[in-house]
């Protein structure tokens, strides 16, 4: 059996719903984004679980819980899977973010890789901090299934990173909805994509929300 990554993002947060610059901010989930938590659980907790790694934000802690309850496993924090740090831009949207920011704004959204929010991080930063955090992974665990509960950005950089796209299409090529899921082997040939952006594990209440 290879190892096999469960790349999870955080439940629906207020900020998932309307929009706006959210990174360092430490939010809860809403009562939705609890219940897509809890369904993930009962959709996976039958499979045999290695561990669970985690960012330390509430959001993610918060969508780990009920899988750790279920198993048993305590989750691993580690703050190389973080949000992207928005820097000035935390809290604010994106008509804001243009008036205040402008030549920064741009900048970033022509090329993320190497040009970060106003005092936040670039892609390649997260890369960095991410990437170490899986390389440990598959240090520690060469099979067995692993869960990751992270964030858009940092899960989208990831698997850029995995799959060998660049990062500063990472917006462009990959989309992330809130709770959704996304499944990596690591074969004789690397890492491939078995799964990607799933939330048929929800009810149809859930999956359908929108703006997450």
């Amino acid at each position: 059996m290879p190892l096999r990554l469960y790349l999870i993002r955080h439940g629906e947060t207020t900020f998932s719903q309307i929009g706006g610059y959210c990174g360092a901010l430490d939010v809860p989930l809403t009562e939705s984004g609890q219940a897509m938590a809890q369904a993930f659980a009962d959709a996976y907790a039958s499979l045999s679980w290695e561990a669970i790694y985690c960012s330390p934000m509430a959001r993610t802690q918060a969508t780990a819980m009920p899988m750790a309850q279920a198993t048993g496993l305590v989750p691993q924090l580690r703050d190389g899977l973080r949000e992207i740090n928005y820097g000035e831009w935390e809290g604010k949207h994106k008509e804001e973010v243009k008036q205040a920011r402008c030549d920064d704004y741009n900048h970033w959204m022509t090329e993320p890789a190497w040009n970060a929010p106003t005092g936040g991080e670039t892609a390649v930063q997260i890369a960095n901090r991410a990437m170490a955090v899986i390389a440990e992974i598959e240090e520690k665990y060469r099979e067995g299934n692993v869960l990751v509960v992270s964030h858009k950005a940092t899960l989208r950089i990831i698997l850029c990173s995995l799959l060998g796209i660049d990062l500063g299409r990472y917006r462009d090529r990959l989309d992330y909805p809130a709770a959704s899921l996304s499944i990596i082997s690591f074969g004789k040939y690397g890492p491939l994509l078995e799964r990607m952006g799933d939330r048929a594990y929800m009810p149809p209440e859930l999956r359908d929300r929108e703006g997450t």
